[in-house]
């Protein structure tokens, strides 16, 4: 930005882009909210490394023009940037270069998402992140930087829900039940009647055509849970299964990081979560009481860019107050059980 040349630059602008929108924040180093702007979903693997970050570019002109910032590089001292589809090293390489090329700031630096969802969660560099959003994904983090990661490539490394997933089985469970080949269930009328058609089949026909938009798809979250909270054997099922994939996750990761006998937070996220559904949220404080007792599940329900920025802070070494006050400017995390 052309700025005055006594006037230093905000401390950290704040970027968590995830599969279905993306927030960016400018925060100063005090902490305070300079500015907010939200966007749609991020997916280099799609779009490669330097269009998804070139993507962003409206959202950082709109947090800097509301900073009273005129147009120009940089913006911040330091960019924080916690991405989904950093799944891999290689993937954060690219995705850093394509970032520092832009000038947004001094310095940057890229994560996955889950990191800045177990940022938001914790006061510090110890714990275990479940993010269940449009994907799942996990990561475990201690204090000598010593981290727990999985590929989360979708099905093709062992994956199995999110929303997407649990939308598709849902999907899957209804149109199977129509045509014999399934058990009944009342989720092949549910989702005919969400989207105005006769049948889940028919719905299935309407996407394929264009009739429907695919990423309504989503929808249909909402409605498994209905159709769980029914009752219905099929979705109450899914819903186990999402809950045991979720405790899974995080079991695992404790025990790569020695932290299975010990209190530490367990770190829950995404929409899937975050809507605090007792079917699946009890289930799972129950699972990973059985499994982990000392662990301490904790459902963060601030906008993700929280964590992205509180990362952000940290690298430029600013205190307590500063934290304090960012958080403020956010929801608060609440305990799983509360």
């Amino acid at each position: 930005m052309n700025r005055q040349h006594d006037a230093p630059l905000p401390g950290v602008l704040a970027v968590d882009a995830g599969n279905s929108k993306t927030d960016v924040a400018l925060v100063a180093a005090d902490g305070t909210v300079l500015g907010s702007a939200r966007g749609g979903g991020f997916q280099p693997q799609l779009d490669g490394a330097d269009e998804a970050i070139g993507g962003l570019a409206p959202l950082v002109e709109s947090v800097a023009a509301q900073a009273g910032l005129r147009p120009g590089a940089p913006v911040a001292a330091h960019v924080s940037a916690c991405l989904a589809n950093a799944d891999l090293p290689v993937e954060e390489e690219r995705l850093l270069a394509a970032l520092e090329a832009r000038g947004w700031g001094t310095t940057a630096a890229v994560a996955n998402d889950t990191f800045g969802l177990l940022r938001a969660g914790t006061d510090g560099p110890r714990g275990v992140a479940v993010v269940c959003g449009a994907g799942i994904n996990c990561v475990g983090l201690l204090p000598d930087g010593r981290t727990a990661r999985f590929p989360a490539l979708g099905r093709l490394t062992g994956d199995w829900g999110g929303g997407g997933g649990l939308a598709a089985e849902a999907m899957w469970h209804a149109t199977r039940a129509e045509d014999g080949r399934g058990a009944p269930t009342g989720l092949a009328a549910a989702i005919g009647a969400h989207f105005g058609r006769p049948s889940a089949t028919a719905v299935a026909e309407g996407m394929h055509l264009g009739e429907i938009s695919a990423e309504r798809l989503h929808e249909l979250v909402r409605v498994l849970f209905a159709a769980a909270e029914a009752g219905d054997r099929v979705a109450l099922g899914l819903v186990d299964r999402q809950a045991d994939e979720i405790v899974r996750f995080a079991t695992v990761a404790l025990r790569r990081l020695g932290l299975l006998d010990e209190a530490v937070p367990v770190v829950l996220g995404g929409g899937v979560l975050a809507d605090r559904l007792p079917l699946l949220v009890d289930n799972v404080t129950a699972r990973l009481a059985a499994a982990a007792p000392l662990a301490e599940p904790r459902i963060v329900v601030a906008p993700p860019v929280l964590g992205a920025a509180l990362l952000g802070l940290d690298r430029i070494g600013a205190d307590d107050r500063a934290q304090l006050r960012l958080r403020a400017a956010y929801e608060p995390v609440h305990p799983a059980a509360a």
